[in-house]
C-alpha cells in the first residue's frame, strides 16, 4: 500500500507541475495556457501529491514492555 501511495503521489506532483507551468504560461499549447485558475489547481494537486509521497514516511514505534 505504501508503494501505491508513493507512485500516485509522484504522478500527482508531475501532473500538478505541468498544470501549474501551463497556468503561468511557461508551457504553451493548451487551453490551460495563461489561465490563473489552472496554476492554482496545479499547485493544489502538487501539494496533495507531496502529502501522499511524504505523509506516510514516519515510522511507528512500538513501546517495549
Amino acid at each position: 500500500m505504501r508503494i501505491a501511495r508513493r507512485i500516485i503521489g509522484g504522478l500527482l506532483i508531475i501532473a500538478g507541475g505541468v498544470f501549474f507551468l501551463q497556468g503561468i504560461n511557461i508551457i504553451p499549447g493548451s487551453f490551460m495556457t495563461g489561465q490563473t485558475k489552472w496554476a492554482i489547481y496545479g499547485a493544489l494537486i502538487a501539494i496533495v501529491g507531496l502529502f501522499l509521497l511524504f505523509g506516510g514516511v514516519t515510522r511507528r514505534v512500538t513501546p517495549i514492555d
